[in-house]
């Protein structure tokens, strides 16, 4: 789309939670549209939400990721905002129809890191050492490599978990390799967690930009902000959590790779304290996405995750 293209409009809104890391990425999709769009004013609506406010109960307990963007969702409905900016991650994996995700961006590093004080590797930190997360899906990983190991529930932004860990609460914490990173803070890292140790979440590293449904000039205002690659990545591991089910109070993990002209795709369920891991993957043809997706899901069920789901479910 040309920059003196007549559809642009005179201003567009963003809404973002106003986390450091949330604020990063706003900001970068900020000026990714002014350098699009230079005659268009585009500001930044910041929001806390519900999932910023109770730090004190772990996600699972409150009513699972889908806290950190009702609020912003409830801004586009409003009208307050032409688009909202999120961590793909944390977008259920059943979107409102009310609501497109309207471009993704590419993907940063999707590993999970360590941080830790004294160790550089997972097999270095000591017995029973106390690693913060606040993610059951890592949980279950880091106990499956590593019984021995402390769970530590962890809640908050990036700087707070940091201060716990250089405080000395704990040992380690796990985070999300592409949030340090985008923070300048990639000297911190440890060790990135290679795929076998720690699956990462459905859509992690990916940036997504939501507008609504009915909204196609904005819609069609993001497409040069759209990584093809990237989107029929997403595609497939969204649609492995749809068809379990999942919620943040399932410990469910996918990968997506695109290499040439083959998608492959890596899923994973697990039992919270890590004792069993039901795992898989499965490749097609980049069109075939989604239909990936859902029958990794189908397989993995049928080998006792179904059970498992439904038992967490009703707990």
């Amino acid at each position: 789309m040309s920059q003196t293209s007549p559809k642009a409009p005179a201003r567009l809104v963003i809404a973002s939670r106003e986390s450091a890391l949330a604020m990063w990425q706003a900001e970068h999709i900020r000026d990714r549209l002014r350098a699009l769009y230079p005659q268009t004013e585009v500001s930044i609506l910041g929001m806390t939400t519900q999932g910023d406010q109770i730090l004190d109960k772990t996600l699972s307990k409150i009513g699972g990721k889908g806290l950190f963007v009702k609020e912003l969702e409830a801004a586009l409905l409003e009208e307050r905002a032409d688009i909202a900016v999120h961590s793909m991650k944390d977008v259920p994996s059943e979107l409102p129809p009310e609501f497109a995700i309207a471009a993704v961006l590419a993907r940063a590093d999707a590993h999970d890191v360590l941080v830790a004080a004294r160790a550089r590797a997972l097999g270095e930190l000591p017995q029973g050492a106390r690693v913060g997360t606040s993610s059951l899906r890592r949980q279950a990983q880091l106990l499956a490599a590593r019984p021995d190991l402390r769970i530590e529930p962890l809640r908050g932004n990036v700087d707070t978990r940091l201060r716990r860990l250089d405080a000395g609460e704990l040992d380690a914490v796990v985070l999300a390799g592409a949030g340090l990173e985008r923070l300048g803070l990639a000297a911190r890292i440890g060790a990135r967690l290679d795929f076998a140790t720690s699956l990462p979440a459905v859509g992690q590293g990916v940036i997504g930009i939501e507008c609504r449904q009915a909204d196609t000039r904005t819609g069609a205002l993001l497409e040069p902000l759209e990584h093809a690659a990237t989107r029929v990545a997403l595609e497939a591991e969204r649609a492995f959590a749809r068809r379990l089910g999942g919620s943040c109070q399932s410990p469910i993990a996918a990968h997506a790779r695109l290499e040439a002209d083959r998608l492959s795709l890596e899923g994973l369920v697990a039992e919270p304290d890590g004792s069993r891991l039901y795992r898989d993957r499965d490749s097609d043809a980049p069109a075939a996405a989604a239909a990936l997706g859902a029958r990794l899901a189908q397989r993995v069920l049928a080998t006792g995750a179904g059970a498992l789901l439904e038992r967490l479910r009703d707990g």
